[in-house]
């Protein structure tokens, strides 16, 4: 029976396009209209007659599209029988093939997309489905109600979105019921449901969090990851027993959203991070940056060292390079996912990405002042760094407009040139000079140089910066130099002038 549905399901779904095909050719059959100077007459009534068949035009549509309409509430009707019939409204995605196809019609929200992708017509010339399905309507001669009408028209015409237009959020979760407050922020910032589809991925089996997060209901997707037993390791490793099921989860997880969903990118929240009022403006700006520079391979919305006083909380549209992998809310692309997926490792994912032979001298790019905010101490880390740093990171309260903002300057080769003037024209000074504050002149900024990884070490502790290195890279790092702000003024940690690359054994 289940079968027969989800058929039936698919077959009014796919009679739902034909008869999108069948409109469209209808629609562009129709013979040409008469030139306006045809429908000139005695009286100077031709303008008005235009209009009129114009927007009798538009009306014909705009009846077709009501019928679609009920078809639309048809399919969705049956697909809710269907899912209830399948497991009392659990939204499990079925790995087959009949449950791949039927996960298309999953949300009603991305028929506009399915259509454009199906419907698209004429593509030797470009056009797409909004060119014929809603036709724009000339301003003169109308009146309100027909100008209204006319916009109403124009919005749903700019709603049908592709793909590639398309941003998830994937949130991974597993025993926090906090996954509430992760959420709660979320929907509250996010622009478009359409645009910016959350889907919940959750390990763990964790009753209570399950039903927190089926609580938001069709605002969100929830997956359940479906391997919940203990992985095999060395004795030696039985203690990581949870860093194992992270990277077996991250790898479930992003696979159903580049492979099931195909999906060309992905945003990844993790269920004990805050995200700021500009989250989605961040990555929608910074999406055509990261797909343009191959030098790039992630978007993060995180600073390591973003604690108040060493970042410039007065200029939150500042971005940087970063040769360190931050996580903690990150943008990657499907092709990278292409890339990573074979090799995906058995546990600690994070390092392995900082890892010379995954990094492959790529960057990522990071704010000034963090978009995510860490509030999980409880966890497998057992909330290493923490009390010591992430507890004190500020989170970002300003709407930064950052699609309206030029940030070619990232791009690989303008970024590099400035950013080597900045640093090595900046003044060397020492750590000293700068804890007593009086002995510096002007408002910087200043270079303190380090040439070793234990001067490095001694530097940033003093400094209140983040120490560690992975492979070599300090945190927020590019080309060996971290940028911070210390009693206000800039400061540059860098190595010598003729640096070139990261020594893996500064680890």
């Amino acid at each position: 029976m289940i079968r027969k549905k989800g058929s039936f399901i698919l077959c009014g779904a796919f009679l739902f396009v034909a008869w999108n095909a069948l409109l469209l050719l209808f629609l562009l059959g129709r013979p040409p209209p008469k030139k306006e100077e045809e429908w000139r007459v005695a009286g100077g009534r031709g303008g008005g007659d235009l209009a009129q068949e114009v927007i009798r035009l538009a009306e014909e549509v705009e009846s077709q599209l009501e019928t679609q309409k009920k078809l639309l509430k048809q399919i969705w009707s049956h697909w809710s029988q269907w899912e209830s019939q399948k497991g009392n409204g659990k939204r499990v995605i079925d790995s087959g093939k009949e449950g791949k196809q039927a996960q298309e019609f999953r949300n009603p929200q991305q028929l506009p997309q399915l259509l454009q992708k199906y419907l698209s017509l004429d593509q030797k010339k470009g056009k797409r489905l909004q060119d014929f399905m809603i036709a724009p309507i000339p301003n003169s001669n109308l009146g309100s109600n027909d100008k209204e009408q006319a916009v109403n028209r124009d919005k749903l015409a700019s709603s049908i979105t592709t793909t590639e237009d398309i941003i998830p959020i994937l949130v991974i979760a597993c025993d926090r019921v906090t996954v509430k407050r992760c959420l709660d922020k979320l929907i509250q910032y996010r622009p478009s449901a359409e645009l910016y589809p959350i889907i919940v991925s959750q390990d763990c089996g964790h009753a209570e969090t399950a039903r927190v997060i089926e609580s938001f209901g069709s605002q969100v997707t929830h997956l359940r990851q479906p391997d919940l037993s203990d992985i095999q390791t060395r004795p030696e490793h039985k203690k990581f027993q949870g860093y194992y099921k992270i990277s077996r989860h991250y790898r479930w997880a992003l696979s159903q959203v580049f492979n099931t969903f195909s999906y060309s990118s992905v945003v990844i929240v993790e269920d004990d991070l805050e995200v700021a009022p500009d989250f989605f403006e961040y990555f929608r700006a910074l999406y055509p940056i990261l797909r343009s520079d191959p030098t790039l391979w992630c978007v993060s919305a995180w600073n390591d060292n973003g604690r108040e006083g060493l970042v410039d909380l007065g200029k939150p549209e500042l971005l940087y390079r970063t040769d360190f992998f931050p996580g903690l809310g990150w943008m990657l692309l499907k092709e990278l996912w292409a890339e990573l997926e074979p090799k995906w490792p058995a546990t600690f994912w994070d390092d392995w990405m900082r890892q010379p032979d995954q990094r492959k001298d790529r960057s990522c790019i990071r704010p000034e002042v963090s978009r995510t905010l860490t509030f999980g101490r409880k966890g497998v880390s057992l909330g290493q760094f923490f009390d010591q740093y992430l507890r004190y990171i500020k989170l970002n309260t300003e709407f930064v407009p950052f699609t309206k903002l030029d940030l070619s300057f990232l791009l690989h080769e303008r970024y590099n040139e400035v950013f080597k003037k900045e640093i090595y024209s900046a003044p060397l000074v020492n750590v000293e000079d700068l804890q007593k504050g009086g002995m510096l002149r002007g408002a910087g900024p200043f270079r303190v140089q380090y040439s070793s990884k234990d001067s490095f070490k001694v530097l940033a502790r003093n400094l209140g910066v983040m120490e560690d290195l992975k492979s070599g890279v300090p945190r927020a790092g590019y080309r060996g130099v971290v940028s911070f702000m210390s009693r206000g003024r800039r400061i540059y940690l860098a190595p010598p002038s003729g640096w070139t690359n990261y020594d893996t054994s500064w680890s």
